[in-house]
C-alpha cells in the first residue's frame, strides 16, 4: 500500500518536472541554462532531450537500487525468497499472464491451447500446485486421458493437491468402468474430506451397488452431519440400509441381530413394506403374533400390499378359509376402500366358496380398472358359480392382455423391478422403487401365472389343457364347429365341488401380487 502511494507521488512529481522544464525551454528560446558551483551550463534543444533521458534512466536505477536494498533487508530479516523474488519479478508477471490465459482457454473449451499455456506458466512460476490443476483439466477436455492421469498422480505428491488427485483418478476409474478401484479411491477421498458432497454421493452409490450396507450407513450419517440431507430423508434411508443389513443375515430362524434391525427399520419408516414384513416375521418367531399383526395393520393402513397380506396370513396357518376371512377383518378395516383390500377379500371369499360375496366385493373393478388379477378373479368366480366354460375363457382371454396392475417401479428410470430392492436393477438409483402402476402398457401375465388360481394344481385338474391353447383372438378358441351334437360333451358343473377349484386350504403370495393356494 505504501509502495503504491510512493509510485503515484513520483508519477505526479515527474509530470510537474516536465511542465517546469517545458516552461523553462520556452523562456530560454528552446535551450536549458543551468548554473551550479559558480558555473553556468547552456544546453541546446538536442542536448536538453538527452539530458532528460539520462535523468530518467538515473531515476530508474535509483528506484531499482532502492528495491534491491529493500529485498536485502527482508532477506536478512528471515525471508529466504526475497532476493529471488526481486530478480524473478518479470518471470512471475509473465507466468501469471500465461496462467490467466490458460484458464480463459479452459473456460472457452480449448483444451489443447490451455495445456500449452499451462506448461508456459509452469516454466515461469515454478508452482506446480497451480499449473497442474489447469493441466489436468485441460488434458481431460482435450481427450488426453493418459496425460490427465499422469498429472493427477503428480498432484498426489503435494498435500495441498492430494485430494484433487485422488478425486480425479476416481472419476477416471468410474468412466472406465473399474468400480472396485473407484470404490477404494472414493473411500480414501472420504477419509481426507468427509464433508465433501460429491465424494459422499459417489461413495454411497458405489457402496450400495456393492452391498456394503454398513459403510453406506456411515456415509449417510456424514451427509446428515454436514447438512447435505434433511433429517426425514436420512431417517428413511437409514431404515432401508438397516433392513438390508438384516436381510444379509436372514435365515429360517431369524437371528437376534436381524430381528432387531428389522424392528429398527420398521420404527424409523412404518410405511416401508419389506421392513414391516420382516419385523412381523421376527415377532411371530418370538411368539408375539399380536404385536406382529399390529405392525402389519399399521403398514396396510398406509399402503395395502400383497406381501403384507401374505405375512398376515402366515401368522396362523391352522385355520379354515372361513376362519381366515374372519381373522382378516381388522386388516381390511384399516383401508376398506383400497383396491388391494377388495382384491384380497374377494380371493378369501373365493377360497371359502362364497362366490356371490366375492362378486359383490369386486363390484365394478373388472370394468373400471380391468387388471389381469381382477379379471382372473372374475374367471374364478364364474367357474365356481357354475358358469359355462366359454364365459370363463372369455375372462381369461381378457386377462391375458390386461395390465398387471401395481408393481415395483423405479421413479428415476420407470423400469419395472420383479421384487423390491433398495437399489434399482436398471439404473442403480437408491430408494427409487415405489408400488404403483408403470407408465404405459405393462406386460400381461402369462397363462402359467394365472391358471393355478383358476384350475388348482396342474397334476389334478384337466381344465389347464383346455385353457392353455387359448390366445387373444377375435373369437375364443373352442371345439371344432359341428352341426350337432357337440363332440365329447363334458359333465356339467352347475356348482363346483368343494376343492374342485381350490385344492389347497391356505393362500400364499403369487407373482404379480395375486394370492394362490
Amino acid at each position: 500500500m505504501v509502495w503504491t502511494f510512493v509510485k503515484v507521488a513520483l508519477f505526479f512529481c515527474l509530470i510537474a518536472a516536465l511542465a517546469l522544464l517545458s516552461g523553462a525551454l520556452a523562456a530560454n528560446g528552446g535551450g536549458i541554462r543551468l548554473q551550479a558551483f559558480n558555473t553556468e551550463f547552456v544546453l541546446g534543444p538536442v542536448q536538453s532531450v538527452v539530458a532528460i533521458l539520462l535523468a530518467l534512466v538515473a531515476l530508474w536505477l535509483v528506484l531499482r537500487l532502492l528495491a534491491l536494498l529493500s529485498a536485502l533487508v527482508r532477506f536478512f530479516n528471515g525471508d529466504e525468497n526475497a532476493i529471488s523474488r526481486f530478480f524473478d519479478a518479470g518471470s512471475d508477471r509473465k507466468g501469471l499472464n500465461a496462467l490467466t490465459d490458460s484458464m480463459t482457454a479452459l473456460a472457452s473449451g480449448n483444451g489443447t491451447e490451455a495445456m500449452a499455456l499451462a506448461a508456459k506458466a509452469d516454466r515461469y512460476l515454478h508452482q506446480p500446485h497451480l499449473t497442474n490443476l489447469i493441466s489436468a483439466q485441460a488434458a481431460e477436455l482435450a481427450g488426453d486421458r493418459k496425460k490427465a492421469a499422469a498429472v493427477y498422480r503428480r498432484l498426489l505428491d503435494d498435500p495441498r493437491t492430494r485430494f484433487v488427485g485422488v478425486r480425479g483418478l476416481m472419476k477416471q476409474k468410474l468412466d472406465e468402468g473399474d468400480r472396485e478401484t473407484a470404490l477404494r479411491l472414493a473411500e480414501k477421498a472420504f477419509q481426507m474430506q468427509p464433508a465433501n458432497r460429491d465424494i459422499q454421493e459417489t461413495l454411497f452409490q458405489l457402496q450400495t451397488a456393492q452391498g456394503d450396507w454398513a459403510g453406506a450407513r456411515k456415509v449417510l450419517g456424514a451427509e446428515l452431519k454436514s447438512g447435505h440431507m434433511p433429517r426425514d430423508v436420512h431417517r428413511r434411508r437409514d431404515a432401508l440400509l438397516a433392513l438390508q443389513e438384516a436381510k444379509a443375515v436372514l435365515s429360517d430362524d431369524l437371528s437376534i441381530e436381524a430381528r432387531e434391525a428389522a424392528l429398527v427399520a420398521n420404527r424409523q419408516s412404518p410405511d416401508l413394506i419389506p421392513a414391516a414384513v420382516m419385523a412381523a416375521q421376527g415377532l411371530a418367531a418370538d411368539g408375539k403374533a399380536k404385536q406382529a399383526s399390529r405392525i402389519l395393520i399399521k403398514a396396510w393402513e398406509v399402503q395395502p400390499h400383497p406381501d403384507l397380506a401374505a405375512a398376515y396370513a402366515a401368522l396362523k396357518i391352522d385355520e379354515t378359509p372361513a376362519q381366515r376371512l374372519e381373522r382378516f377383518r381388522p386388516l381390511f378395516a384399516a383401508a376398506p376402500e383400497a383396491e388391494e383390500t377388495r382384491l384380497q377379500r374377494a380371493e378369501l371369499q373365493i377360497a371359502a366358496e362364497d362366490f356371490p360375496a366375492a362378486r359383490r366385493t369386486l363390484g365394478d373393478l373388472p370394468e373400471t380398472h380391468p387388471t389381469a388379477r381382477a379379471l382372473t378373479l372374475m374367471a374364478a368366480i364364474e367357474r365356481g358359480a357354475g358358469a359355462d366354460d366359454s364365459v370363463v375363457r372369455g375372462w381369461l382371454t381378457r386377462a391375458l392382455s390386461a395390465p398387471r396392475g401395481p408393481q415395483w417401479v423405479c421413479d428415476k428410470c420407470q423400469q419395472v423391478n420383479a421384487a423390491w430392492s433398495p437399489v434399482c436393477d436398471n439404473c442403480g438409483g437408491f430408494d427409487t422403487l415405489s408400488w404403483r402402476e408403470p407408465p404405459g402398457a405393462a406386460r400381461a401375465p402369462s397363462p402359467t401365472d394365472i391358471l393355478p388360481l383358476i384350475v388348482g394344481k396342474p397334476a389334478e385338474v384337466s381344465v389347464a389343457e383346455k385353457v392353455e391353447p387359448v390366445v387373444p383372438a377375435p373369437e375364443p378358441a373352442v371345439a371344432e364347429p359341428e352341426p350337432e351334437p357337440v363332440p365329447e360333451p363334458e359333465p356339467p358343473a352347475p356348482k363346483a365341488e368343494k376343492g374342485a377349484v381350490y385344492d389347497a386350504e391356505f393362500f400364499e403370495p403369487a407373482p404379480g401380487g395375486r394370492v394362490k393356494k
